[in-house]
């Protein structure tokens, strides 16, 4: 016999999760104590939100679970946000919030969990795929069970559990359960439809999605683009399923988007093959009902936005996109692969000048960044101007290289996913790429890459505003409000009271030298970018 919390640990122990994030409360004690106990290192993260962040990233980096440890009350609510994020990333995370002894339920206690106070439980199913309350000792496996199944089946998510403390202490039989690693991939059943619609189509496209990433359909994207010589554009969360310097590739889609893809959707698209792509008002603003494609092919594994943006005749094709998508390839394996037409390579960006030494062009900073990073460095782009610009000028050279979110878009979400991203893989070359107003809201998790000697390089893009909503209200109202900082952040020194080798860079050459020593790749470093702050970002076509 052992108790819940003991039983717990050794799971993680065995799915390999060795990295758990989180902060500790009275009702988490009996869990962190046991964590010790099996050599799981817990990551004192310096806000709930952030711990939440950091197991996304440590999911998505070794494909493992990732576990994020919240109190009751408060800690569990600040979980949430992350949670939602995990849900946009589809990134299988266990969340456990913590809840004061359940032989006390009904009586005032502080931080209560259950509907006599703050319900955790039905505050966590909007953002998650299953969200449960263990009461009883006798419930923890069929329900840590259930949980697992929801967690990797169909599309992957967030999952939550709250668990009372005197439940983590109850010992019951000791048992091991297996992460779900073969699930059943369901393959459709029309496949021979989609490729005729293939062979048959005159000026197709390929519009490519974040599924791709949680797919790993990478080669695939690649041999169907090959096989019939079909160009690729992605949207702004299908930034780095595609590399950028194939002569198929049209560069992005959308907000940050090139002006090739821009021109080239409206050439009359008789076939669009949408893959894992919700088509968010993000991906589309390129595209109206004078461009509409004659017919759409739409590959994902869930149907609820298919049809939804694209007002045309559509087919179909539900189930793991890397599965369908070689069979699609195993059934024309006897055809050579074109000779594909070469596209037009990808302008370089021109210096823009200023009469001063006091900021650079956020556009030619993002390309001295590109060069100045090796092809395999794996790029978080925070949710703001900043990743726009990536989106539009930081060429993708080796596929699941840059991961953006389009869809939940939480600002700062990116310098944990790199923190935990890198904890899982040491030996990768983690960049976050984010803003001014992201590192006002999470950049104390700035702190706990220092504290863990985690060798992250975050580069911030720092025009003292938030960009994206003042450049929108001074286009369509003329005036802003609320969104310059009257003491703007001062990113260097912030750093270094972190405990971080910091830099202000406010030209090439500053940039230059502050990404060669970061290219060392021994310690968390940050590289602060002063950008013009009268630059307009390219996100200005969304209505």
């Amino acid at each position: 016999m052992k108790n819940i919390a003991s039983i717990l640990a050794s799971n993680f122990k065995r799915w390999g999760v060795n990295d758990v994030f989180g902060i500790i409360g009275k009702p988490l004690v009996p869990i962190f104590v046991e964590l010790d106990k099996h050599d799981i290192n817990v990551v004192l993260s310096k806000h709930e939100n952030g711990a939440g962040y950091e197991a996304a990233g440590y999911s998505l980096m070794n494909k493992r679970l990732g576990v994020a440890i919240g109190t009751s009350g408060p800690g569990g609510t600040n979980l949430i946000t992350s949670a939602g994020q995990a849900k946009a990333y589809h990134i299988p995370v266990l969340f456990i919030t913590g809840q004061p002894s359940m032989h006390n339920s009904g009586k005032a206690q502080g931080q209560d969990s259950t509907i006599f106070g703050t319900d955790l439980v039905k505050l966590f199913e909007p953002v998650t795929k299953f969200s449960v309350r263990v009461e009883r000792a006798d419930q923890f496996e069929i329900y840590l069970q259930h949980a697992l199944e929801k967690a990797y089946s169909d599309v992957k998510g967030p999952v939550h559990l709250s668990i009372p403390f005197d439940v983590l202490e109850d010992e019951i039989e000791e048992f091991e359960l297996n992460l779900p690693n073969n699930m059943d991939k369901l393959i459709s059943p029309r496949l021979d439809e989609f490729i005729n619609k293939l062979d048959n189509a005159r000026k197709p496209v390929i519009l490519a999605g974040k599924g791709i990433h949680s797919s790993l359909a990478y080669e695939e994207i690649k041999g169907l683009a090959e096989v019939w010589n079909i160009p690729v554009m992605t949207t702004p969360g299908g930034k780095g399923t595609f590399i950028e310097n194939h002569p198929l590739s049209l560069g992005a889609l959308g907000l940050g988007g090139t002006e090739k893809s821009s021109e080239y959707i409206k050439e009359d698209i008789d076939l669009m093959i949408v893959i894992g792509s919700k088509l968010s008002d993000m991906s589309l603003v390129d595209i109206t009902s004078d461009n509409y494609p004659k017919e759409v092919v739409h590959l994902d594994y869930d149907t609820t936005f298919i049809k939804k943006s694209l007002n045309v005749p559509t087919l179909t094709i539900i189930g793991d996109i890397k599965e369908n998508l070689k069979s699609v390839l195993d059934k024309v394996k006897r055809r050579t692969k074109n000779k594909y037409n070469l596209l037009e390579e990808n302008c370089e960006i021109k210096k823009l000048e200023n009469d001063t030494n006091s900021y650079i062009s956020a556009a030619y900073a993002m390309e001295i960044i590109r060069k100045g990073l090796p092809d395999d460095a794996v790029v978080f782009g925070d949710d703001g101007s900043h990743s726009f610009y990536a989106i539009r000028n930081f060429n993708i050279r080796k596929p699941g290289t840059f991961f953006f979110d389009d869809v939940f878009g939480a600002m700062g979400h990116a310098i944990g996913y790199s923190i935990g991203a890198q904890l899982a893989n040491y030996n990768s070359r983690i960049v976050c790429i984010t803003g001014d107003g992201c590192t006002f809201m999470q950049g104390t998790e700035i702190s706990t890459a220092a504290n863990y000697n985690i060798p992250v390089t975050f580069i911030i893009f720092n025009n003292g505003r938030l960009d994206m909503p003042e450049k929108y209200m001074m286009k369509c109202f003329g005036k802003t409000v609320g969104t310059n900082y009257n003491v703007p952040l001062d990113g260097k020194k912030f750093g270094e009271s972190l405990g971080v080798k910091s830099f202000r860079c406010c030209n090439e050459l500053e940039l230059k030298e502050a990404l060669e020593i970061s290219n060392l790749h021994k310690e968390a470093i940050l590289i602060e970018v002063i950008v013009d702050p009268n630059e307009i970002p390219p996100t200005m076509k969304r209505r």
